[in-house]
């Protein structure tokens, strides 16, 4: 995969590029093939990247020591030569910690593995409209690095809204404009600090262990609404790191206010939070009637990033109280009936079927690949 700290043994070398270019490359093309569940001999590590044997003796063993990598035992037998001993991904010595902002009236913090699983988790409670400030968060940190049980390779923290590098640029949710949350928290630690889109860290969980392929439009509704894009294993960010803001694309000029300030903002209208205020006290048809609209809703905006892009998966994270049958349905019939074409492969729109730990696991995924790109 080609996100920084997961090249492919296809990637390009230069002749200028120094020895520690050249080791960093190598790190990430054995890293990229292991992670995140097989195992390969040094020998077959050789053959799918085209390193010579010293080359990778020489990377494999600074990985081992350094608890990215593990034995773990030997190969199966391929002939009368000595088996190989296989190398995995050592998930019991190093940990990442991950921080999740989404959730409205909590904070959620976790201590995983190499592999984004929890260990260890823990939280802050938020009463309904509090501020969350940097030194709530660093408090929610100091808290789960003393419930680490190994050394701590990165922090990663995950927030709804447009992010540029450390600092959220926006957050309509949080009220946050422009504030820096990874150099303080860098700052106070001493630890790299990553910080990611939260739909961003939730693709990433569905790339690597759901049902994500290289090419993928994912959609995140839960108390607001965004979405992410990945082309050819690589997420689109957008000149001002604003791709995938599809909750504040206006599908009604006459619709709610919104807080970014327009009307008929597609979160305003379909958000798990708007579309739960919609359906209290309502019957069960029409209560179908408002997410089978909610559907359309997504599907018409869909419909033009997915034509565009030639999109043919679309992955949805939600709760399965509003990510339904009748939503999914609804939402499919519309992007079949603007989209479908001779030349446009048919778009599938499926529910993401990522556990409760998705923004977590993801974004610790983040934290790794950036730990692996230094």
């Amino acid at each position: 995969m080609s996100y920084p700290g997961l090249a492919t043994a296809t990637d390009d070398r230069t002749a200028k590029a120094s020895p520690a270019d050249v080791r960093r490359k190598n790190r990430q093309l054995i890293f990229a093939l292991l992670f995140p569940t097989k195992q390969y001999s040094r020998a077959e590590l050789g053959r799918r990247t085209g390193l010579s044997r010293v080359a990778v003796s020489d990377v494999v063993g600074q990985m081992l020591e350094e608890g990215l990598l593990r034995e773990t035992g030997q190969a199966p037998s391929g002939g009368k030569g000595k088996r190989g001993t296989l190398l995995s991904i050592d998930t019991n010595r190093l940990r990442i910690i991950s921080i999740d902002l989404t959730q409205e009236h909590l904070l959620h913090g976790t201590v995983t593995n190499l592999l984004g699983q929890p260990l260890r988790h823990a939280e802050v409670t938020l009463n309904a409209g509090a501020y969350v400030s940097v030194d709530i968060i660093i408090e929610l940190i100091e808290k789960m690095l003393g419930m680490s049980d190994g050394e701590v390779i990165g922090i990663g923290v995950s927030s709804p809204g447009v992010v540029d590098g450390g600092v959220v640029r926006s957050s309509t949710m949080r009220g946050w404009r422009n504030l820096d949350l990874a150099t303080p928290i860098n700052e106070h630690f001493g630890i790299d600090t990553t910080v990611s889109n939260d739909a961003t860290s939730a693709m990433l969980t569905e790339r690597f262990f759901g049902q994500g392929g290289p090419n993928m439009l994912f959609v995140r509704m839960d108390s607001g609404l965004g979405s992410a894009i990945l082309l050819s294993d690589t997420p689109v960010i957008g000149e001002l790191h604003a791709a995938g803001e599809i909750g504040h694309i206006s599908i009604d000029l006459n619709g709610p206010l919104c807080p970014c300030g327009k009307r008929g903002c597609l979160e305003t209208m379909i958000s798990a939070d708007a579309l739960r205020k919609q359906m209290a006290n309502v019957d069960d048809d029409e209560r179908q009637a408002i997410l089978a609209r909610a559907g359309r809703y997504l599907g018409q905006a869909l419909a033009m990033p997915a034509g565009l892009l030639d999109m043919s998966d679309v992955c949805i994270f939600g709760q399965p109280d509003i990510i339904n049958t009748t939503f999914i349905d609804a939402a499919q019939a519309y992007l079949d009936a603007s989209t479908s074409s001779s030349f446009h492969k048919h778009t599938v729109i499926r529910r993401c079927e990522c556990g409760p730990d998705i923004t977590v696991q993801g974004e610790a995924i983040a934290v790794l690949l950036q730990y692996l790109a230094k």
